[in-house]
């Protein structure tokens, strides 16, 4: 069967929220297009006749209502052509529809025949070329990376033997087996290295760059998925669960079905195809136009840095960017240079070190802009949790449960846990914990209107506060 040589995630799992945006945009498309339509042909400019109006307005309503019928929104696995046909056939209807429910409310104002034209060409074309960018940015993705993804098979039975086979058999060979946990003296293939302790497994990760783990039925006596998870709690690597039957309900993992198998996701970042390019295009633009609008501002903070005290006007400091990549962090320089000793002090309450225009820069958060270079860097999101020093990384991962999991998506400027009052100092195991806190549940139900709650309530009153120093 052709789904045995591909990796197949169930359409239940596409993102909603995704949806309600491709559902905003054929709203607005078919709005603007059918006005537009309508003022160009009108007889006397800026003057739409009444019917014109009311067909546009139930149209446009129309399509809120009825495209979805036609399973527009869905599995994103469908044919584009299937797709486009869909849309046509939706967009025809809908405005048929229209058509003839105004004439059969008032015969004496008869729809234009060419404004219905005019509009049914203009608005099918645009709907259409919005799917085949759409399905031209899926394959784009897909085929961005062509490197194998480097796994270990956890438990060689029957099903991680017929998974073996299959990685091996796939037509794109997108995986590569590295290694195959196994306690037993079962005869191994010849190129794949044996693991038989979890130690040796967390040091194969490190060493060979594993990116993903698949744990079958097959576990090995004293090996549970909790232990495997426990032990691999601090390396950023994927867990496949690949259970011979799907369970009823894990709440908060994302299931699907992988070469054939129902699979659960135990610790799998937000899906970063379509919706990762989205939110990655957003975050360019979005930092784009903040640097080019707040320029002069940039500008008078850098003077005024540069003539408070000797140094450097931008701070540079390594953080930890997502999956472990490292990264420089910019600020405008608050403090007077000084040397850490080895030892990273986080800033307090009038903190001498601080200048006075440093000071002021982060009371108001102000020190933070020059972070919009790292988004254009593509190091940073806008939205994301707060990147730390990378020494608070070493003393808290072993401290605070999944704390490293922070670290599978881009850190941002701002976050779910700072609009919720959990800035500053994270001095305490219990300020650490609940901003992890705060963040998991970002990642976890991360949507794009989420994204832009946050940049609201930041732009609102997320700059200043009583933590904020």
């Amino acid at each position: 069967m052709a789904q045995d040589r591909e990796l197949v995630v169930d359409a239940a799992s596409a993102p909603t929220g995704f949806h309600g945006l491709r559902r905003l945009a054929d709203f607005m498309l078919v709005a603007a297009t059918g006005w537009l339509s309508a003022a160009l042909l009108a007889n006397q400019p800026g003057q739409i006749p009444v019917v014109h109006l009311f067909v546009l307005c139930l149209c446009s309503m129309g399509v809120l209502a009825l495209f979805p019928l036609f399973a527009l929104y869905g599995s994103s696995r469908r044919r584009c052509a299937s797709d486009i046909l869909r849309c046509a056939s939706a967009w025809l209807l809908v405005l048929s529809l229209g058509v003839v429910l105004a004439t059969m409310i008032d015969a004496s104002r008869p729809v234009s025949s060419l404004w219905a034209g005019t509009w049914l060409v203009s608005a099918a074309t645009g709907m259409i070329g919005m799917r085949l960018a759409l399905h031209y940015t899926r394959r784009a993705a897909r085929q961005k990376d062509n490197s194998p993804t480097r796994i270990v098979i956890f438990g060689y039975g029957d099903l991680g033997s017929e998974l073996y086979r299959r990685a091996l058999q796939a037509v794109d060979r997108r995986y590569e087996v590295v290694g195959i946990y196994d306690q037993t003296a079962k005869e191994l293939p010849g190129s794949v290295e044996r693991v038989a302790s979890l130690d040796g497994l967390r040091q194969l990760v490190r060493n060979k760059g594993i990116k993903e783990i698949w744990l079958t039925k097959a576990m090995q006596p004293g090996a549970s998925v909790q232990d495997v998870v426990l032990h691999l709690r601090n390396e950023l690597v994927d867990l496949r669960w690949i259970p011979d039957v799907q369970p009823d309900h894990l709440s908060r993992h994302r299931v699907g079905r992988f070469f054939g198998h129902p699979t659960v996701d135990l610790n799998s970042f937000p899906d970063d195809g379509v919706r990762g390019l989205v939110k990655a295009a957003f975050d360019r633009v979005f930092a784009a136009a903040v640097l080019i609008a707040l320029s002069p501002v940039l500008l008078a903070i850098a003077i005024a840095v540069k003539v408070s005290s000797p140094g450097p006007v931008l701070f540079r400091q390594q953080r930890l960017g997502i999956d472990g990549k490292a990264f420089h962090l910019y600020k405008f320089r608050s403090m007077r240079p000084h040397k850490e000793g080895g030892v990273v002090k986080q800033a307090t309450r009038k903190d001498p070190r601080t200048t006075k225009v440093g000071a002021f820069l982060r009371k108001t958060s102000l020190d933070e802009l020059p972070q919009f270079l790292n988004v254009l860097k593509g190091e940073m999101s806008v939205v994301g949790p707060r990147p730390h020093a990378m020494e608070h990384n070493e003393i808290y991962k072993n401290i605070v449960d999944c704390y490293m999991m922070r670290h599978r998506v881009k850190p941002g400027i701002t976050g779910w846990a700072q609009i919720n009052g959990l800035r500053g100092a994270t001095d305490t195991v219990g300020k650490m914990s609940a901003r992890v806190e705060y963040d998991l549940f970002y990642i976890e139900n991360w949507t794009f209107w989420m994204d832009l709650k946050i940049i609201l309530r930041t732009a609102v009153a997320g700059w200043v506060g009583k933590n904020a120093y």
